[in-house]
């Protein structure tokens, strides 16, 4: 009986251990358009009491640089799209930027890559896109001793196509552009940067089983044709169609990082879904999601690093009242909802029923359904292959192994 006990004790410091874990893939997205956001201290603070180990910044705040140091948060940084053209053509200029924002920080304060610019291929600026690419080039070579990466951040509007995820495109007006950056990416082992939005495909087609579909809730699924894969949720569908577009064009070597990703909690009247309820199950099931390590079907076993969007409300950013509602904490640091981000609470999130109307199904694959809308609004594809919950390297599959391997190494220590 006394080692049963022992073995008991055993299994709950480690369950309380691994649940307050900083996960290394969990980000988030720190904007700053607000007259009210707390000292940076106070948010070293807070992030340090969750399981949040990145933080991507809009610009170079120094007081935020500052107050990361000896916290392991690693750091994005931000150059605005105003910087490009002189970083484009001054590789001075990008070796002063690099002088000042970075260099003074480093090692103190963990940063692993500097975003130039911001959806800059989508600002409709001919000139700015391609200044962009000799802007990452002269920034990169100013960063190279300091091991500090460099990329950029585009929209899903860069995709021709993305449903089903592999007929994933980019643009044909893109291609050269995107043609040299990602040559640049895959040389310098730097991530693809995007920010798949599933609130915004919901926004398209708001029917209660694409509100399922976008939530990780219990919904028949969509097959993809081309792959022979079952999609459960929005997220892994828009990731593998960024992935299916990478490959295509020839970069199958470059790996995605989602830059941004989130659901408002509140917005005008006509913002359909943008409640708390939905918020607190997008936030919550994403988390849940990639802390599984299932991956998605065309990248299994490993979860993409991914910044929520965002860590706190922006009350002077313009709009729709969503634009001011994204924020998982207030500027007074209390919750908006629990999405299972804080230590102590992280392994307490419970996924919550699905929406109304919807009536679940059996499972949440379900061979032969007939699917509806995509990441991009198109008609989905019948006859694929389930990637469930049931299958091997899946969530439940996952926690099994680790549970299993976990009582075998206490069984023999203590038995």
């Amino acid at each position: 009986m006394e080692k049963w006990r022992r073995l008991l004790l055993v299994l709950a410091l480690f369950l309380a251990f691994f649940s307050a874990r900083s996960q290394s893939f969990i980000g988030v997205n720190y904007g700053q358009v607000a007259d009210n956001l707390p000292p940076p201290s106070a948010t070293a603070s807070l992030l340090q009491s969750t399981t949040i180990s990145k933080l991507r910044l809009y610009g170079a705040d120094p007081a935020i640089i500052r107050s990361m140091s000896g916290t392991n948060i690693s750091l994005v940084l931000g150059v605005p799209n105003s910087d490009i053209p002189s970083l484009a053509s001054d590789p001075s200029a990008a070796a002063s930027w690099a002088a000042a924002n970075v260099l003074p920080y480093v090692p103190a304060t963990s940063i692993s890559l500097v975003a130039v610019g911001n959806e800059a291929l989508d600002s409709g600026d001919a000139a700015l896109a391609s200044q962009l690419l000799p802007a990452m080039r002269n920034l990169g070579s100013g960063l190279a001793a300091a091991g500090v990466k460099v990329s950029t951040v585009h929209t899903m509007s860069v995709l021709a196509h993305s449903e089903p995820p592999s007929s994933g495109a980019f643009r044909p007006e893109l291609s050269a552009d995107l043609t040299g950056i990602l040559g640049f990416l895959r040389d310098a082992r730097s991530p693809f940067m995007i920010n798949p939005y599933p609130f915004f495909a919901y926004r398209s087609d708001p029917r209660p089983e694409t509100l399922a579909f976008c939530l990780f809730q219990p919904n028949p699924g969509r097959f993809d044709a081309g792959s022979k894969l079952m999609y459960t949720n929005m997220f892994d569908a828009q990731v593998d169609a960024v992935r299916s577009a990478l490959d295509g064009l020839g970069f199958p070597e470059v790996e995605i990082v989602v830059a941004e990703t989130g659901w408002p909690y509140r917005g005008d009247p006509d913002e359909v879904g943008a409640t708390v309820e939905n918020a607190r199950a997008f936030t919550g099931n994403l988390v849940a999601h990639l802390r599984s390590l299932v991956g998605t079907p065309l990248m299994p076993g490993r979860s993409v690093d991914t910044y929520i969007f965002a860590l706190y409300d922006e009350d002077l950013k313009p709009g729709p009242a969503s634009e001011r509602s994204f924020g998982l904490y207030r500027a007074d640091q209390t919750m908006n909802y629990d999405a299972g981000l804080v230590k102590s609470a992280s392994s307490s999130y419970t996924s919550p029923s699905p929406p109304a109307g919807t009536t679940p199904p059996a499972g949440r694959c379900v061979p032969g359904a007939t699917p509806h809308t995509g990441a991009d609004g198109r008609p989905t594809q019948p006859e694929a292959q389930c990637h469930s919950p049931d299958a091997v390297g899946s969530d439940a599959a996952v926690g099994a192994d680790h549970r299993l391997f976990f009582l075998s190494v206490a069984l023999t220590l203590l038995l």
